[in-house]
């Protein structure tokens, strides 16, 4: 059995690998003439592209699983303390990133009319319930409000609505609490948050699952039976969301319960997969671009929005400099589809950039 490390390797390389995924799938040049793979299903359903939000949560959990002890050493009230700064200054960013640039025509954008939800206020929340869950309570206690999370959720959008777009519990909630001017408008201009308040919930879970799969490694170790036991839990949730997708379909916008088990699965999965290549094996130096990323992960995220936000903002010969660089310079070379994707990997190459100065003057931007 190796030694486990402080951080092992697969956790970053992981992190990493979806933090650049992230990036291409949020910045296409063209997002009609996109690959089917790097578009989120429409409604029900599940692409690569699904499995990228899930994954960061996973990972979230993944990296508690070592921050969550030192927290403990210094006694509740520091725990909580550290906890809660640190949710606030994520959602925070969050918030003011879709604020961002806050002037409009001269004048100050209305706050009334900025998105409150959104993917780093989920990270925020759940990171914040999974942290207070993790460290008041028992891994068994964990285990059945994960169970009861899941399964009281479904019931939830059974009894207060239907599965629809229009119909559904959690766009319900998210007018209830904060209007519809506060929530986001990009399914065909209906109003409703991807990342909405109820729809929280089950998301914990993915958080949870990182967890408790960080922890299983650490007391393991780092050897074939524990990939071996991750392998068969993976399987296990796999069939699980299949079987719960019959009655409450993938659905990443709804966040569903057969979503978190799918995505949990295949994360845990993956990670087992990463153990053996990386930790238990000579990764060889491919690994290093990816714990480029891995490494200022909400930084270079959000330097990403940022940087997409700004190319969509600057005027340029009629359209935004986002579109013309796309058009004239890419898409105008290579074609719609191929041109799209190498707009989305120049984004992200230009923000590994960032990441690898950082990196070799040893700046890391922790929250």
């Amino acid at each position: 059995m190796s030694k486990l490390k402080n951080r092992y390797l697969s956790l970053d390389v992981f992190r990493g690998i979806d933090v650049a995924l992230m990036i291409i799938v949020n910045s296409p040049g063209n997002g009609d003439t996109s690959f089917g793979i790097l578009k989120h299903a429409v409604w029900n359903g599940f692409t690569l592209t699904d499995l990228v939000f899930p994954t960061f949560l996973f990972v979230v959990g993944n990296a508690m699983s070592f921050s969550m002890k030192k927290y403990e050493a210094e006694g509740s009230g520091a725990f909580f303390k550290k906890v809660l700064k640190r949710f606030s200054i994520i959602f925070l960013l969050g918030f003011l990133m879709y604020w961002f640039p806050f002037f409009e025509n001269g004048e100050l954008k209305p706050i009334a009319e900025t998105r409150i939800f959104g993917v780093l206020q989920r990270i925020a929340l759940c990171y914040l319930f999974a942290s207070i869950l993790l460290h008041y309570f028992k891994t068994k206690s964990v285990l059945i409000f994960s169970v009861l999370a899941l399964v009281g959720y479904h019931i939830i959008l059974l009894i207060f609505g239907d599965l629809s777009l229009t119909g559904n519990a959690v766009l319900k909630l998210d007018e209830f609490l904060i209007g519809t001017d506060h929530m986001y408008h990009g399914n065909g201009g209906v109003a409703f948050d991807p990342e909405g308040l109820l729809s929280t919930l089950p998301a914990i879970v993915n958080v949870i699952a990182g967890y408790l799969t960080g922890k299983f490694i650490q007391k393991s170790g780092q050897n074939f039976e524990t990939i071996a036991k991750l392998l068969m839990i993976a399987g296990l949730l796999v069939v699980a969301g299949f079987a719960w997708d019959l009655i409450f379909p993938f659905n990443k916008k709804l966040w569903s319960s057969s979503f978190v088990l799918l995505t949990s699965g295949i994360d845990i999965f993956v990670i087992a997969v990463l153990i053996y290549l990386l930790d238990m094996s000579k990764p060889g130096k491919w690994t290093y671009f990816f714990e480029v990323f891995g490494r200022n992960t909400l930084f270079i995220y959000l330097l990403s929005e940022l940087f997409i936000i700004s190319l969509a903002e600057i005027n340029m010969k009629g359209t935004t400099a986002y579109n013309w660089i796309a058009d004239n310079i890419f898409i105008a070379s290579a074609g719609d589809y191929f041109g799209s994707l190498l707009f989305a990997l120049w984004i992200m190459f230009t923000c590994w950039l960032v990441g690898y100065i950082m990196d070799k003057k040893g700046v890391y931007i922790k929250v």
